[in-house]
């Protein structure tokens, strides 16, 4: 899938004919994040992915960074409804109203983690004892789609009053900002 003599063994997840993607797997993906705006931008990214492959979101990150303010929580707090309204006709991000409403909704509650725990990165990984969760699952089938933690992270944040986080997306949101590592065994960042 994505071997040759010359690329690198990944998850195989990854499409060998998506240059993009690969990028994103070998510097982004299972790489702990403690940047506030990055677990920001995360969580609306994994959010708008519901349902959708996450090809379709990759390609659509511009979009997203420029509709959403550069993922600066304060800024898409302060977003109206007009201004959300008008995201509805942007090419560039899914036109999905719950979705592109929440991104506000879910700045407002991030803020407060942030004003509670001093930043939402020592609230998040509070979850997970500060350190990444590394798994080596042999294969995809190895990979779960939510885990006791995410659970516990998920039903935490839809009390505050969080949407579109549900277990399954709070799981890939964990693998997203290395929260959790599931990089397969075969796969060179394994090894790293």
């Amino acid at each position: 899938m994505n071997k040759g003599p010359c690329q690198p063994i990944r998850c195989p997840w990854v499409p060998a004919d998506k240059p993009y993607y690969a990028d994103y797997h070998d510097t982004e993906w299972g790489v702990p994040v403690h940047d506030d705006r990055l677990h920001f931008e995360m969580l609306v990214l994994e959010g708008a992915q519901a349902g959708l492959s996450w090809d379709t979101i990759l390609r659509r990150r511009a979009g997203y960074r420029e509709a959403f303010k550069g993922f600066d929580p304060k800024l898409v707090a302060c977003m109206t409804d007009v201004e959300l309204e008008a995201l509805m006709a942007n090419p560039g991000i899914i036109r999905h109203r719950l979705k592109v409403f929440s991104a506000r909704k879910n700045a407002l509650v991030f803020i407060e983690l942030q004003k509670e725990f001093e930043s939402f990165d020592a609230y998040v990984w509070a979850f997970v004892g500060g350190k990444p969760l590394i798994n080596r699952p042999a294969n995809m089938k190895g990979v779960p789609a939510h885990s006791p933690h995410s659970d516990a992270l998920s039903k935490d944040l839809k009390r505050r009053g969080m949407n579109f986080v549900g277990s399954t997306i709070i799981y890939a949101y964990m693998q997203a900002a290395g929260l959790v590592d599931d990089h397969t065994v075969d796969c060179f960042r394994a090894r790293e």
